[in-house]
């Protein structure tokens, strides 16, 4: 628990932070919901800037925050997985990944994913770090979290609208991946080495 004087302090710095701030910062004129249903919350908006104009369309989504899990077998492989991107249109090598249900915990999160996607468990679990999934049209979060010591043991348990292979991948040949172009997940990418940063 933080000491009052910790909280002061830091108070008193988020105050500083937003005067600093006081020129780069917009404001929210008008908003409407285009599509808002249980996959998405998209929205058109209109935002005055700093020197006073006002701009439109900018356009923002709101979706679940996920988990990003970077896993490792017994033999210190990632454990990645491989399915159809539509967004890309293309098959990709990814890290698993999924959806936080309302009031479940990050690592539970990763922990159910991991085990429906792929089967694997994991006792060593870490949450290393939270980060925008993409700060400049979203407002959602991606949780990186690691496993390590990962095992088979469980029957695998798709979606409907899941058609995933799992691909057991060396540390050397995943960094030549992601050197080449082949790793197509950009936040996939970003906890790939905030995992070896923390290593």
């Amino acid at each position: 628990m933080k000491k009052m004087k910790d909280l002061v302090i830091e108070k008193g710095l988020n105050v500083a932070s937003k005067e600093k701030n006081a020129h780069l910062q917009w404001e929210l004129v008008e908003e409407k919901h285009l599509i808002n249903d249980e996959w998405i919350d998209f929205r058109v908006s209109s935002w005055r800037f700093p020197d006073g104009k006002i701009y439109e369309p900018y356009y923002s989504y709101s979706r679940k925050d996920y988990v990003v899990i970077v896993a490792l077998d017994e033999e210190d492989r990632f454990i990645c997985v491989r399915q159809f991107r539509q967004g890309i249109r293309e098959i990709t090598t990814e890290f698993t990944a999924g959806g936080i249900e309302k009031g479940e915990d990050p690592v539970d999160a990763a922990k159910r994913e991991l085990a429906e996607e792929t089967g694997y468990v994991s006792d060593d679990w870490k949450l290393l770090t939270k980060i925008p999934s993409n700060a400049t049209i979203a407002d959602n979060h991606a949780y990186i979290i690691a496993a390590r010591g990962c095992r088979k043991e469980k029957e695998r348990h798709l979606d409907p609208m899941e058609f995933i292979d799992v691909e057991l991948i060396s540390g050397e040949d995943l960094k030549l991946l992601i050197d080449e172009g082949g790793f197509k997940q950009a936040v996939h990418i970003a906890a790939y080495y905030i995992a070896a940063d923390k290593d």
